[in-house]
């Protein structure tokens, strides 16, 4: 119980030390030209800062990523089904995820998704 309440009161005390080192150090920040800018890349913001894009690369980039997010869901079950019997179940329910995936593809193809140029 002493070690609890020791770590307890050390983790606050740092806390609180840090923030008010924090706030003191945040109160001698001098604003400039450049930091009080929108952009603080090293040029001077001119035009719009809206920049057309491509709506066909954004649906490309998103396909990408539930596709990565499903693969990432299948390690797992691949590494499973190598070590361990897995009970038909975990079968079946591994062939609907993969028929899911199956289906989504197949849909986006038709739709034209894949497509880069259209």
């Amino acid at each position: 119980m002493e070690k609890v309440v020791g770590s307890v009161l050390l983790s606050v005390g740092l806390t609180s030390v840090l923030l008010v080192v924090g706030l003191l150090l945040g109160f001698c920040y001098v604003l400039g030209r450049e930091k009080s800018s929108p952009f603080e890349c090293g040029f001077d913001p001119v035009g719009s800062s809206r920049v057309p894009f491509s709506l066909r690369f954004f649906l490309l980039a998103v396909i990408f990523v539930v596709f990565d997010v499903e693969i990432v869901l299948l390690f797992p079950v691949v590494m499973v089904i190598g070590s361990v019997w897995v009970w038909v179940g975990g079968y079946l329910i591994l062939l609907f995820f993969l028929i899911l995936l199956f289906v989504g593809v197949v849909h986006e193809w038709r739709e034209g998704s894949l497509e880069w140029e259209s």
